[in-house]
This record gives C-alpha cells, sequence and structure tokens, in this order.
C-alpha cells in the first residue's frame, strides 16, 4: 500500500504522454520542462524494443525536471530480462525519490516478432517475469520512497494479475465503462492509471479521420478489438477502423471544454489518474498543445 499511496499523492489527476519518432536529447528535456510548468502531475513515455530506450528516456527528463513524476507506459519486457527491469527501476527510484511510476507491459505479438523473439501467451510471460524481478529484489537498491509496479492491462485476467502482483493497472484507449469495470476488478486499494488520447479537432470527419490513422483497431491480433467486444461492441462496428461510434467512445476529440469533460468521465468512472497524448509532429507542437489544454484540464 505504500507505493499506492505515494503515487496517489505524486501523480496527480492529469498527467501527458510523450510519444513522438526519434528526437534530440535536448527536444525531450525542453518539452518535459514546458509540461512541468504547466502544472501536470507526470509525464509518461512508451517503449518498443530498441530504439529509444525507456529508462534513459526517463532518466534524461527526470535529471531535467524538478517535481513532475516520470512513468512507463509502458516498460516493454521482451526488450530485458526481468532482473534489468527490477533493476533499472530501482536506481531511477533511488536518485530520484517519489517520482518514478513503473509500468510494464506485453507489447503485441508483431512487434515482438519482428524483433526477432517469439511470441508466447501473454499472460503466463507476464507471471513468469513477474516471478523473475521479485527474484531479483534484493540485488537491485532500495528507494527511500516505493515505486510503483503497474501492469498494461486490457483484459480481466491481466487486470485480476495486476491486482494480484503489482500496484495496479495501465489500460489504455478505451471507453469510461471499461475504466468503471476495471476499477471494479482491481478495488479501491490499487491503482487505476488511464491512457487516453485527445485531439484538438472540431470536425467531426477530421477528428474521426485522425483516430482512424492510429489503425489502432487494425493491428493483427489487435487487444483493442477483444476489449471492445467484450464491452458489447460487433464485429461491424470494430471493423474497417471503427465505427463512428466506437472512435467517438475511445478517442477524446473537440475542442477544450469537450476533451476536459469526457477526460472527467474517467476519473468519475473510478481511474486514479489520466495520462493525456495527442497527436503532433514534434515535441514542441506536443508541449504546444499540452499547454493549451491545462487550464480546461488541470
Amino acid at each position: 500500500m505504500a507505493a499506492v499511496d505515494e503515487a496517489r499523492a505524486g501523480l496527480g489527476r492529469i498527467g501527458v504522454g510523450l510519444v513522438t519518432p526519434i528526437a534530440p536529447a535536448d527536444d525531450w528535456r525542453r518539452a518535459a520542462q514546458r509540461v512541468e510548468r504547466a502544472g501536470y502531475g507526470a509525464i509518461w513515455v512508451n517503449e518498443a524494443i530498441g530504439g529509444r530506450e525507456v529508462f534513459t528516456q526517463l532518466s534524461v527528463m527526470l535529471a531535467a525536471t524538478e517535481r513532475i513524476v516520470l512513468g512507463s507506459a509502458i516498460a516493454n519486457l521482451w526488450a530485458r530480462h526481468p532482473a534489468a527491469m527490477q533493476g533499472a527501476a530501482s536506481v531511477l527510484a533511488d536518485a530520484y525519490p517519489g517520482r518514478l511510476a513503473l509500468g510494464v507491459g506485453v507489447s503485441m505479438g508483431a512487434i515482438v516478432e519482428q524483433s526477432g523473439q517469439k511470441w508466447t501467451s501473454p499472460l503466463n510471460r507476464m507471471r513468469e517475469y513477474l516471478d523473475g524481478m521479485d527474484a531479483a529484489v534484493e540485488a537491485a537498491p532500495v528507494p527511500g520512497k516505493p515505486f510503483p509496479r503497474l501492469l498494461a492491462a486490457l483484459g480481466p485476467k491481466m487486470q485480476e494479475l495486476a491486482r494480484d502482483r503489482a500496484d495496479g493497472a495501465l489500460p489504455a484507449a478505451m471507453p469510461a465503462e471499461h475504466t468503471r469495470q476495471a476499477r471494479e476488478r482491481l478495488g479501491d486499494d490499487k491503482l487505476l492509471i488511464v491512457m487516453q488520447t485527445a485531439i484538438l479537432e472540431t470536425d467531426p470527419v477530421k477528428a474521426r479521420g485522425l483516430a482512424r490513422g492510429t489503425r489502432m483497431l487494425e493491428l493483427p491480433g489487435s487487444p483493442y478489438v477483444r476489449s471492445l467486444k467484450a464491452l458489447g461492441y460487433g464485429d461491424e462496428a470494430v471493423s474497417g477502423g471503427g465505427s463512428d461510434e466506437v472512435v467517438d467512445a475511445c478517442f477524446n476529440w473537440g475542442d477544450e471544454a469537450a476533451i476536459a469533460e469526457r477526460i472527467r468521465g474517467h476519473l468519475d468512472a473510478g481511474a486514479d489518474h489520466v495520462c493525456v497524448t495527442v497527436f503532433a509532429p514534434d515535441l514542441a507542437s506536443a508541449a504546444d498543445q499540452y499547454e493549451r489544454l491545462a487550464p480546461a484540464l488541470l
């Protein structure tokens, strides 16, 4: 519970996602500083396999900022040995007390296969990986403040594993009803960090076009499709990039007030913290949007 209580106090209600192609370190530093000055509680960064290594990325931004929490959403378990995951997170949490949140995820089969590894059962893989992390705790530094361990979890079984073996769950890109169900599975004593997008576009055709451009529902073996079907959406609704109803449920678009209202829906449904990610061609443009959204979101 200590890690959960610390995280709830430090994260605040709203954070942002910085997700861009490879960029110079100075660009990351400047963007992180602007987000911190805007008043957000956390910055979340993601990872595939190779390229922008998540713990190195987090360390760059932790060193460039003063109080904001930095989180991995996600650190890809296929990218490193579980002892390396535990050790890297422990070192950063020791160096920056109370400012690290560790989100661990299994990624997707296509990404794993492209890296030359063999995709296996996500649930079994995660269980075994958490065993390896736990076995490495004694060999890692002991931070002055505990850091939360979160699992990227869309489906009920992974959310139950997050409840039993972690400090909470990190679902992404789902409607508020999914958030409500996740809270029920996790219980009140676990963290629920919800990842959402914001599209500052009031034209429905343009906004939905940007949303469908993510191809979220067209990825081979997409877990998002399975989760939407579990919520009652039919095959036709989740095909072809998603019906208007599905796109509107999963993507938050409109002006600042409309986006803020949708994000509050997830907080009302039980989320402790919502990470809002914008579509932007570069980090400076992303920071521009976060500064624009801050008065409505915070």
